[in-house]
């Protein structure tokens, strides 16, 4: 896979039948190793590694229900006390990130109402903060370390 905007971290990599496949740390298991996969394993890494996000705090593939059909966040980061803090959405790294990106990620905290929206196609992250008295937006120029969360 190609390098991404993230500092170099090793994965435990290997085939299975055929396909290519990498370890996800949080689901604790392989899974097949596209593009927007790749983003979020680097992604997770970098989380957890250099913001200090514990690992046991976040969550990948989180299903939530919207208007009675389910739909998945990438990830979800968790307070403590296991209120969700921010939504992560992940694109390929050939993708784009575009309003439309951000009306999936709206979407989704029209659920769970976090404070921290992430999305990054490993190349381009785009972190923000939902004002809750005005529900705006405030872009930031990095990506916050666990503890400023709160």
């Amino acid at each position: 896979m190609s390098s991404l905007n993230f500092p170099s971290y090793s994965f435990s990599i290997k085939n299975i039948n055929g396909r290519k496949m990498i370890f996800d740390r949080l689901r604790r298991k392989f899974v097949a190793l596209q593009p927007e996969e790749w983003v979020r394993q680097n992604m997770i890494e970098f989380l957890v590694t250099e913001k200090h996000y514990p690992p046991t705090l976040v969550g990948n593939e989180i299903s939530l229900s919207y208007n009675g059909l389910q739909r998945r966040c990438d990830s979800v980061v968790y307070s403590r006390t296991g209120t969700a803090l921010m939504i992560i959405e992940y694109k390929a790294p050939t993708i784009e990130i575009t309003r439309r990106t951000f009306d999936q990620i709206a979407l989704y905290n029209s659920q769970l109402q976090v404070r921290y929206l992430l999305l990054s196609n490993g190349f381009t992250h785009f972190c923000c903060k939902i004002n809750p008295a005005d529900n705006s937006l405030r872009f930031l120029e990095e990506i916050p370390y666990y503890e400023d969360l709160e």
